[in-house]
C-alpha cells in the first residue's frame, strides 16, 4: 500500500494519506489507519464545502497514477442505525474509488473500536455506530445493505417509560420472543409492547453458537428424563469457592435446578441432594439420567446408586456434545444470562455464583418453544406470578431491624438473588460485607436504568484448571444462607482485574517468550477436538509416535493403584511446529501430567531447574564472530522421558491408549514426562551427570553453559531445556560430542544453527561477523495489534514526552473508552500501569511503529581486528518520574562491537541530586560487570578480562565517590546496598574513567557509522575511539590512553558519547540513532 504527501491550497493544512483502493462499490467506505484525512468520490453528503486550487492539489497512489482533490469541507454520513457521522475536513476526490474514513481522526473525535471475530465495532460514548468487516483485505462498511446487521446501542437515560426493556432487565436479559410470550399469557400485566433496540449488556455477554441437534425421543411426564451436565471450572471463583456448577434439567417440563460447586468430585453428592428433593415433591421416581461421559457420573459409586434406585444412566457418545443439548443449550443460556446481567452491574465477578442462581430461577419461569406452557406451571402445578421480579445487581435500600436515632434508617445494597426456601430477597451490604435475606426494599431501577455503567466485557470463561490460576476475591459474609461466615476487610465494588495475581516472568527469561506467540495455528485443545477435526490423520500420527516414544524409553509400567495413594491426572497437548517464516513443518503430540494435581512432599520435593540466560548466548555469539568458530545446533527428543524419577508417581492412562486388558489399572512413572513439578530439574540433572562424563565443566557463573578445554581445543556446550548450541574451534572435536550425546539421548542434528529460541542468525564466515534478528516475531506483534499496516517510526519515544498517573483517565466515559485498548498486552504485564491514559497508548504505538521500521536490523557482533574487551557504560537521569520522583537507571556493556547485556530501571530510592542518581546506576552497573568478568575469565578465551572491565560514566562526582565512598552529609542516606561499588573498584574487577577538562584531554574522534558489513564494497569497521593529548603527545588508542595516564586523569567522554543515554530517557533521532549504531545495530543484506 503506497502513501504519499500532497500540498493543497489551504493554510496549515495537512497532507493526504491515500491507499489505492481495488474495490469498486462506490456506495462502501474503508475504515483506513494510515490515511490523514477522510476521503469522499461524491458530493451528495457534504453540508459545506471549499473548492480547492486544482495546481496545488495533485498527487501521486499505487503505480504513480495523479488524484486531484477539488474540495474539501464538512461531510454527514448517515449510517444504517439512523446515526449521523460528522466528519470534518473530508476531501472530494471524484477519481477514487473507494470512500476512505481516517480512524486516526474518529480516534481525535472520541470514537473507539473494539475487534471480535473478524469485525471491527466502532463506539463513541457507549453507542454503537457502525461495524466494518473484511472485503478483499480492507475493513469495509457497506452502508446498503447491513441494517440487518448493524447493531444500535443506547442508553436507556430518559426512555424509562419502555416497560419492555425494563422488563428484560429484570428476567435477566432473556430474549424478545420470551417476553413476547410472557406479555400474551398476562403475566406482565398491560402495557403496550415496543420492540426495542439490542441491549448492550446482551451483545457484551453473549456469544452466538452454532445450534445443537434437536433431539427426537421426549419424555411424556415428570422425571423421566433428566438431563445433567457440569460446566467448569471458571476462570473466576465464586463466594463460597465454587468454580464449578452443576444442572439438572427435566425433559417434559424443562424446568431446571442448578448446584453451584467446589469441585467436580460433589456431582454424586448433588445429585442425591437433587432426586431426594424432587422425587419428594412430585411423587415419581426417576427413570432415565442423560449424560456425557465425563469422569464424575463413570463412578463406580455413582453407578452403584443408580442401579440401585433403577435408574437407567443414558451416556452420550465420545465426544459428541450435542448429543446432549438440552443440558448444553441450558448451560449456554444459563452463562448468556449471566454474562449479560454480570455487564449491566458493577458487582464484583465472584457474584456470579448468585446471577447464575437468579438466572437458573427466572429461566424456570420464561416461556420455552419446547413446552406449551412455562416450566414453572407444568413443574408446580400453580400459576405464574413474575410480579416480584427486580432487576439483579440494582441498587436498594433495605430498612434495618433496629435503628439508632442518629443513624440512618436504612442501609445502600445492591439485589443479587432470590432465596429457594423462604420469602424475600438476597441483599448484599458492601459497608458490612455480608449477603442477608429481607422481604422489602426500595429498589432503585430506574437510576439503575439510566446510570450507564455498565462492563464492556466480562472474562467469566471454563478455563483449563492445570494452565490457570483461579481469580479468587475476597470472601463475603452471608446471613441466613450458610451455617459459618467469614468477615473481610476490604471488598471491591468496581469493576476488577483480569486477575488478582498476575505472573512476571524474571528478566533472564525475557528474551525467550518470544518463541511462546505462534499466532494462529488452530491447534486442538484436547483429544477429543484432535480425532474429530480435519487433521485427525496428522494428530493420531504425532499421538503414535508420543507413545512409541514412551515405550523405547519405558517410561511407565502399569500397576494396581496403592491405597492412600492419588493418581495425577494427564492430557494431550498439541502443538504445531514452524520454520523461521512461520510454515508448519511438524505436527507433535505431547503426552503431559497434570501437575496441579501433586503434592508436596509426596510425589515431588525439589523443583528448580536453572535455564540458560539470553546474555550467555549473546556473548559466546560475540566471542565466535571474533574467533571464527564453529556454531552447531542439536536438539534433544523427548527430553524429559530421560530423567529419574525418585517419587512414586502414579499417573492415568493416557487417553485414547487405554490397555483394553487392564483399563482400570494405572501407569506407576519410571522416568519423569512433560508436565510433572520435577520433570525440567531430573532431566538437568541427568544430563549434567551424563556430560561431565564426556569430560564437561559446568561453569559456576552460568550452570547452563558448559566447557571442555584441550591444549588449544575449544569447546563450549549451551543447554536451554531441550535445546543445545555446540561452539569450539575444532570440527572433530564437536563430532566427538555429537556422537556422545547421540548414544545418551535420541537427538536430531539441525546442523549450524540458523534459528534459535525464536531468533535468526546470519553469518559472513569471511568478514567474521555474526547478526542475531528478531523480524519474525517483531512481525508477529505487529499483526497481533493491527499495526503490520502503520507508519514507521523513526524513534520509540518521542524526545521530551513525559507519561505519569496524572495522564490517567478519570472519568467513567474515559475509563470505558479505554477498556478497548490493548495497553497491558502491549507493554507485556499489567502490573506496569493498571489505568492507562490515552497518552500512554499513543507512546506504545510510538514504540510499535519504530519496531516496523527496525525490524530487519541486526544485532551485530564482529568486523573489528582490535583486542576483544568488554566496555560498559553508565548513565542515569534525574528525578524522571513525575509521580515519585525516583530517577532513572541505564547501563550497557559491549563485546566485539555489539552489545551483550543491558538494564533500564526505575531506581528504588529517591535521588536528591544528579551526582546521587548517577552513583545509584554506577553501583548497579558495577554488579553486572562482575559476573560479566568472573564469567567470561572460566571461558578463558578473552584475554582481556584479566584487567578491570572500564565502565564510562559522565559524573565526575559519581566517579569520584565510586572510587572512594567518602562520608558526606549528601550521600549518608544513600542505602548501603550501594556503597559495595568502592570495593568492586578496589579489587580490581572495574575501572571507572574520568571525564577531564577540555584543556588537559581532548576528544578529536568520532564514532564511525557503520555501513553494510555484508557488502563487498564496505570498509572495515575501526571500534575504538580515537582521543589525542593536549601536549603534543600524537593519535593514541582508547586502551594506549589508559595505560599512559594516571587513573585520576584518563580521558573526556562527552555526555552524547555514552550510548547508555537513551536506556534512561527518549532522545532526538539524530542522536538515538548514532548511540543505537555503536552498539551494534545495522542494516545488513541477508543474502550474502
Amino acid at each position: 500500500m503506497n502513501i504519499d504527501q500532497i500540498e493543497i491550497g489551504l493554510p496549515d493544512a495537512p497532507g493526504i494519506f491515500m491507499i489505492d483502493c481495488l474495490i469498486t462499490s462506490y456506495e462502501s467506505w474503508v475504515i483506513d489507519t494510515g490515511s490523514g484525512n477522510h476521503i469522499c468520490n461524491h458530493l451528495q453528503g457534504f453540508t459545506r464545502r471549499k473548492t480547492l486550487r486544482k495546481d496545488r492539489s495533485n498527487l501521486r497512489v499505487g503505480e504513480g497514477t495523479p488524484l486531484i482533490a477539488e474540495a474539501v469541507g464538512s461531510y454527514s454520513l448517515s449510517l444504517p442505525s439512523g446515526l449521523v457521522l460528522e466528519l470534518d475536513n473530508c476531501y472530494y476526490i471524484p477519481n477514487m474509488i473507494k470512500n476512505v474514513l481516517s480512524f486516526d481522526l474518529l480516534v481525535d473525535q472520541g470514537f473507539y473500536y473494539k475487534y471480535d471475530y473478524k469485525m471491527i465495532s466502532v463506539f463513541k460514548n457507549n453507542i454503537f455506530y457502525f461495524k466494518a468487516i473484511p472485503v478483499n483485505g480492507l475493513y469495509t462498511v457497506n452502508l446498503q445493505d447491513n441494517s440487518s446487521e448493524i447493531y444500535h446501542i443506547s442508553k436507556r437515560s430518559k426512555d424509562i417509560e419502555d416497560q419492555t426493556y425494563l422488563w428484560h432487565c429484570r428476567l435477566g436479559h432473556i430474549n424478545k420472543k420470551r417476553i413476547e410470550l410472557l406479555l400474551k399469557g398476562g403475566f406482565l400485566g398491560t402495557f403496550d409492547y415496543k420492540p426495542f433496540d439490542n441491549c448492550e449488556s446482551c451483545l457484551s455477554g453473549k456469544r452466538t453458537k452454532q445450534p445443537f441437534n434437536k433431539e427426537n425421543e421426549r419424555a411424556t411426564d415428570l422425571l423421566e428424563i433428566i438431563h445433567t451436565d457440569v460446566c467448569g471450572p471458571f476462570s473466576h471463583v465464586a463466594r463460597g469457592g465454587y468454580r464449578y456448577f452443576i444442572t439438572f434439567t427435566d425433559d417434559f417440563s424443562r424446568y431446571g435446578y442448578v448446584y453451584l460447586m467446589r469441585h467436580k468430585s460433589e456431582s454424586f453428592e448433588r445429585f442425591r441432594e437433587f432426586q431426594n428433593e424432587v422425587q419428594n415433591q412430585l411423587g415419581k421416581k426417576i427413570k432415565f439420567l442423560r449424560s456425557d461421559r465425563g469422569g464424575e457420573y463413570l463412578s463406580d459409586e455413582f453407578d452403584n446408586h443408580l442401579m440401585e434406585c433403577g435408574i437407567v444412566s443414558q451416556l452420550t457418545p465420545p465426544y459428541t456434545p450435542q448429543m446432549n443439548g438440552v443440558s448444553e443449550r441450558r448451560n449456554r443460556t444459563l452463562l448468556d444470562m449471566v454474562r449479560s446481567m454480570m455487564c449491566h452491574s458493577m458487582l464484583p465477578m465472584s457474584f456470579w455464583g448468585h446471577a447464575l442462581e437468579t438466572a437458573a430461577h427466572i429461566l424456570n419461569r420464561a416461556p420455552t418453544k419446547s413446552v406449551e406452557k412455562t416450566p414453572y406451571e407444568l413443574w408446580k402445578g400453580k400459576k405464574l406470578n413474575i410480579s416480584f421480579l427486580r432487576i439483579w445487581g440494582c441498587e436498594v435500600y433495605v430498612k434495618r431491624p433496629t435503628s439508632e436515632k442518629l443513624k440512618p434508617k436504612s442501609d445502600k445494597c445492591f439485589f443479587v438473588g432470590y432465596p429457594r426456601t423462604t420469602v424475600g430477597y438476597y441483599f448484599y451490604n458492601p459497608e458490612e460485607n455480608k449477603v442477608f435475606v429481607a422481604r422489602n426494599g426500595k429498589f432503585l431501577e430506574e437510576k439503575f436504568l439510566s446510570s450507564g455503567n455498565t462492563r464492556k466485557d466480562v472474562d467469566l470463561q471454563v478455563v483449563d484448571e492445570e494452565n490457570t490460576t483461579p481469580i479468587v476475591e475476597p470472601e463475603i459474609q452471608h446471613e441466613n444462607v450458610e451455617p459459618q461466615s467469614e468477615q473481610i476487610e476490604e471488598v471491591q465494588t468496581q469493576d476488577l482485574r483480569r486477575s488478582s495475581r498476575v505472573r512476571q516472568e524474571p528478566d533472564r527469561y525475557l528474551g525467550f517468550l518470544v518463541s511462546q506467540d505462534s499466532g494462529d495455528l488452530n491447534e486442538p485443545t484436547s483429544y477429543g477436538e484432535a480425532v474429530s477435526g480435519n487433521e485427525s490423520e496428522q494428530w493420531q500420527e504425532a499421538m503414535k509416535a508420543e507413545m512409541q516414544s514412551m515405550y523405547d524409553n519405558q517410561v511407565w509400567e502399569l500397576t494396581d493403584l496403592p491405597q492412600h495413594c492419588r493418581a495425577v491426572g494427564r492430557k494431550w497437548v498439541f502443538k504445531k511446529k514452524t520454520d523461521m517464516d512461520g510454515n508448519v513443518h511438524t505436527f507433535k503430540a505431547r503426552l503431559v501430567a497434570k501437575r496441579f494435581t501433586q503434592t508436596h512432599g509426596i510425589d515431588y520435593d525439589e523443583t528448580f531447574s536453572p535455564v540458560a540466560i539470553l546474555k550467555s548466548i549473546r556473548i559466546l555469539m560475540a566471542i565466535s564472530a571474533y574467533f571464527n568458530y564453529e556454531i552447531w545446533q542439536m536438539d534433544v527428543k523427548t527430553a524429559f522421558l530421560n530423567g529419574k524419577l525418585t517419587e512414586d508417581v502414579f499417573m492415568e492412562q493416557p487417553e485414547g491408549f487405554e490397555d483394553p486388558k487392564n483399563p482400570n489399572k494405572v501407569c506407576k512413572l519410571l522416568k519423569s514426562i512433560y508436565g510433572l513439578k520435577q520433570a525440567s530439574r531430573s532431566w538437568n540433572l541427568h544430563f549434567d551427570e551424563r556430560i561431565k562424563e564426556f569430560g564437561f565443566a559446568k561453569s559456576e557463573f552460568e550452570p547452563c553453559v558448559y566447557t571442555k578445554f584441550s591444549g588449544s581445543i575449544v569447546t563450549f556446550l549451551v543447554l536451554y531445556v531441550d535445546d543445545i548450541l555446540l561452539i569450539g574451534n575444532d570440527v572433530p572435536t564437536l563430532q566427538s560430542v555429537k556422537s556422545w550425546l547421540s548414544k545418551c539421548f535420541q537427538m536430531k542434528d539441525l546442523g549450524e544453527a540458523a534459528y534459535i529460541l525464536g531468533i535468526k542468525i546470519y553469518r559472513n564466515r569471511s568478514k567474521r561477523l555474526i547478526g542475531l534478528s528478531q523480524s519474525t516475531y517483531i512481525d508477529k506483534i505487529l499483526k497481533k495489534f493491527r499495526m503490520d499496516e502503520s507508519k514507521k517510526g523513526f524513534i520509540p519515544m518521542q524526545h521530551g514526552i513525559v507519561l505519569s498517573k496524572t495522564q490517567c483517565p478519570v472519568s467513567s466515559q474515559d475509563q470505558d473508552k479505554m477498556k478497548f485498548v490493548p495497553y497491558a498486552s502491549a507493554i507485556g504485564s499489567i502490573i506496569y500501569q493498571q489505568n492507562p491514559g490515552e497518552p500512554h497508548w499513543v507512546a506504545v504505538k510510538s514504540i510499535l511503529k519504530y519496531l516496523r521500521r527496525t525490524k530487519d536490523m541486526f544485532l551485530v557482533f564482529g568486523g573489528s581486528e582490535d583486542e576483544i574487551s568488554v566496555t560498559g557504560y553508565s548513565d542515569a537521569s534525574f528525578q524522571t518520574d513525575r509521580d515519585d520522583f525516583r530517577s532513572q537507571s541505564g547501563y550497557v556493556f559491549t563485546l566485539n562491537g555489539g552489545v551483550i547485556s543491558w538494564k533500564s530501571s526505575k531506581q528504588d530510592t529517591i535521588a536528591d541530586s544528579t551526582t546521587e542518581a548517577e552513583y545509584i546506576a554506577v553501583s548497579d552497573a558495577a554488579k553486572e560487570a562482575v559476573w560479566l568478568r568472573n564469567f567470561l575469565s572460566n571461558l578463558r578465551v578473552v584475554a582481556s578480562v584479566s584487567r578491570p572491565i572500564d565502565i564510562l560514566c559522565d559524573n565526575s562526582g559519581a566517579v569520584a565517590q565510586a572510587k572512594e565512598h567518602r562520608e558526606h552529609h549528601k550521600s549518608r542516606h544513600v542505602l548501603r546496598k550501594y556503597h559495595l561499588i568502592p570495593e568492586i573498584i578496589g579489587r580490581g574487577d572495574v575501572r571507572m574513567l574520568v571525564p577531564m577538562r577540555r584543556s588537559s584531554l581532548q576528544w578529536t574522534g568520532s564514532v564511525d557509522c557503520r555501513t553494510d558489513s555484508f557488502s563487498d564494497n564496505s570498509s572495515s569497521y575501526n571500534r575504538s575511539k580515537t582521543y589525542s593529548l593536549s601536549k603534543d603527545s600524537g593519535s593514541l588508542s582508547f586502551h594506549q590512553v589508559l595505560g599512559e595516564l594516571d587513573q585520576q586523569r584518563i580521558c573526556k567522554i562527552p555526555t552524547e558519547e555514552n550510548v547508555a543515554d537513551p536506556l534512561t530517557k527518549p532522545l532526538a533521532r539524530v542522536k538515538y540513532e548514532a548511540h543505537a549504531n555503536s552498539i551494534g545495530m545495522q542494516y545488513l543484506d541477508a543474502s550474502s
